[in-house]
């Protein structure tokens, strides 16, 4: 017997540089919807409570680094996944290189999520995208509904939505994950480093 649709789950993606200008990266959280408020919760209680939008690069790598640490230790994450992508050389306009790196690495962490729930594929998923200059593109949203449609797993995802990253701390911890590659490329820790003290998976 078939076996029924997942629970709905919801991906975030903020991204670090910027498309059309040179390599940038994609910070992904992969999270059941019913378990997203926990998650909002505890990263949030890691903040001061006066505490302004969460932007990675006007911040110290010491307390990014951190942040990351005490909510690896302090909150469960074994049901999150977190991925790091790295994008450059890509042909086309910055709308359609964006689009296509979204694409890519929500597959991929659609993947990864199949342990998460104990399934052979996941669908049922929504994308939360900050809102930018390329994905509030008539070209994105053409690229997005064509991957909806024709492009394998890709074809689970519910919607593409966009939203301001100041009304949501899973959009900035997302950002926070797209900039972690920096402290490799910083030579501050490597890829395995990276992966067992913060849970993020560097691509």
């Amino acid at each position: 017997m078939t076996r029924g649709l997942n629970k709905k789950v919801l991906c975030f993606i903020d991204e670090s540089g910027t498309a059309g200008s040179g390599p940038f990266q994609l910070g992904a959280l992969f999270v059941l919807a019913r378990e997203a408020g926990r998650l909002d919760k505890a990263f949030s209680d890691l903040l001061p409570a006066d505490a302004n939008e969460v932007h990675a690069v006007k911040m110290a790598n010491g307390y990014l680094q951190g942040l990351l640490d005490r909510l690896h230790g302090g909150a469960d994450l074994d049901r999150v996944v977190m991925i790091n992508q790295h994008f450059q050389g890509r042909q086309g306009g910055p709308p359609v290189v964006y689009a296509q790196a979204v694409v890519e690495t929500v597959k991929i962490g659609m993947k990864r999520f199949r342990s998460v729930l104990g399934r052979d594929s996941v669908g049922n998923v929504d994308v939360i995208t900050d809102v930018n200059q390329h994905n509030d593109h008539p070209d994105f949203d053409a690229e997005m509904e064509r991957a909806r449609r024709d492009d394998g797993r890709f074809r689970g995802v519910n919607r593409v939505v966009r939203l301001d990253s100041g009304a949501s701390r899973l959009l900035q911890l997302a950002d926070v994950v797209a900039y972690a590659r920096r402290w490799i490329i910083d030579g501050e820790m490597n890829a395995h480093g990276l992966r067992e003290k913060y849970g993020i998976d560097l691509l």
